[in-house]
């Protein structure tokens, strides 16, 4: 597969929103794979040397004051405006996501067997994945069958898709409903989505930015509920996009 990449000459863009990550980003960027042409780390209002750092392992550093996980995506897409990839692909910066495997979410996208990709979570660590992250996954994932009919396993960070993909998709959320309204947007749109197992790692260091206090478990959690009965309560339920898997 990684071969095939290199013989069709096909950009693919990482970005990595990253706050207050400078002691996990060294073991994060060496990780990812040569097949990745462009690493993008946007720093989103971090106090330590996340930038610094990026900037030293090869990574473009774009900055976002305001905080927020969509906010971030965001300004590293609009970032890639002027010169786009042909595939898009993002990560989380804390170690816990396994960079090094991306190529598995990639393949099925350039083989033209699916439209967005995402990693389900496989714990390797006891502590991997939260009780909160198991229990907010299980009511998502519940709430998306009962509106959408279709059995998402996850909510994995790591995903990739082509970038004429993401546009169509016209992403909004700045903060924790991100991940879910890129779910079930694919969903409204008829993309084809495919869940890849991967080995999900508890964080390298650091802390993190949902779980580590129950006012941001509650947050989050808030947030991702307004985005499902958002998108179930406003313009129609289903969409029909002219974007083939293997465009």
């Amino acid at each position: 597969m990684i071969y095939l990449i290199y013989m069709r000459n096909i950009n693919i863009a990482l970005i990595l929103p990253a706050r207050n990550e400078a002691e996990t980003l060294p073991k994060v960027l060496q990780s990812i794979p040569p097949i990745i042409n462009n690493i993008i780390v946007v720093d989103n209002g971090s106090t330590d040397e996340t930038a610094i750092i990026a900037k030293n392992y090869g990574a473009t550093v774009i900055f976002e004051k305001s905080a927020g996980y969509g906010m971030a995506c965001l300004a590293g897409i609009n970032s890639l405006m002027e010169n786009p990839p042909d595939l898009i692909a993002f990560a989380d910066a804390d170690g816990s996501d396994d960079i090094s495997k991306i190529y598995e979410i990639l393949s099925p996208i350039i083989k033209g067997t699916a439209d967005l990709v995402m990693e389900k979570r496989i714990p390797v660590n006891k502590n991997a994945l939260t009780f909160q992250q198991r229990f907010g996954n299980t009511l998502a994932v519940h709430l998306i069958y009962f509106f959408w009919k279709y059995k998402y396993q996850d909510l994995g960070p790591m995903r990739a898709m082509r970038w004429q993909t993401l546009l169509n998709l016209n992403m909004k959320d700045r903060n924790f409903g991100w991940t879910i309204e890129m779910q079930i947007k694919a969903l409204k749109y008829g993309l084809k989505v495919l869940e890849v197992p991967l080995p999900y790692y508890m964080r390298t260091g650091g802390s993190s930015k949902i779980s580590k206090t129950i006012k941001g478990t509650i947050k989050a959690g808030f947030k991702i509920l307004w985005v499902i009965f958002r998108e179930a309560m406003t313009g129609k339920r289903f969409y029909k996009i002219n974007q083939p898997a293997n465009q």
